[in-house]
């Protein structure tokens, strides 16, 4: 069994360790975990790593967010994987930091990467993982807080945060979508701060 794991973000030094690239952030701490390095390939760098018989195809395309869907149309093609067997990695401002919400389908949300996938392979019917970033930026600057850089109190809890999403990511491939919803969607959940309320969905 093969699946295709995608953690979306943008490529270049400016946008490393930025809270967009939270879908970066979790496949190299899983590349790491396991001691394999991306390779870079046509439309983003991608790793292989066996998990208890099961193929996990990481994928980090280099397409930029908002044209996410031209290397996940590409990579499921390519490895014949089905679409039910890919998970997509994805910040969220609406929840709540640190929260984890997985999905077996559902809207972009206002995600321009969701967007686009949806848009390329005519449907948003396939997994993903939400990571709230939280939204504690004054209006008009929600830009700049998605593109942004973690400061040091952030980092160290999200650290915790991405080893859930890690194991997430195996049951998910192992015992499928909906045993791992049951098992970690409660775990992930975070509590919303009051002054943190709802916000409108979020935008590249």
């Amino acid at each position: 069994m093969k699946y295709l794991i995608v953690g979306l973000g943008n490529i270049g030094e400016g946008y490393k360790d930025t809270r967009h690239n939270i879908g970066f952030t979790v496949l190299d701490a899983m590349a790491m975990e396991s001691n394999i390095s991306f390779i870079e390939k046509r439309y983003g760098a991608v790793c292989e790593i066996r998990y208890k018989g099961r193929d996990l195809f990481l994928l980090k395309p280099s397409t930029f967010v908002n044209l996410s869907g031209n290397a996940v149309n590409y990579w499921l093609r390519k490895e014949n994987i089905p679409l039910e067997n890919m998970l997509v990695i994805v910040d969220d401002i609406a929840l709540p930091l640190g929260s984890i919400r997985m999905r077996p389908k559902g809207s972009d949300g206002g995600h321009n990467g969701l967007a686009h996938i949806s848009t390329i392979l005519a449907t948003n019917d396939y997994p993903r993982i939400r990571i709230g970033i939280g939204s504690s930026f004054r209006k008009g600057a929600q830009i700049n807080f998605v593109l942004g850089k973690w400061d040091s109190e952030e980092k160290k809890f999200m650290a915790d945060r991405i080893s859930i999403v890690i194991d997430m990511i195996k049951s998910f491939a192992y015992a499928g979508i909906e045993l791992t919803m049951t098992s970690f969607n409660k775990v992930g959940k975070v509590p919303s701060p009051e002054k943190d309320p709802p916000t409108p969905a979020q935008r590249d």
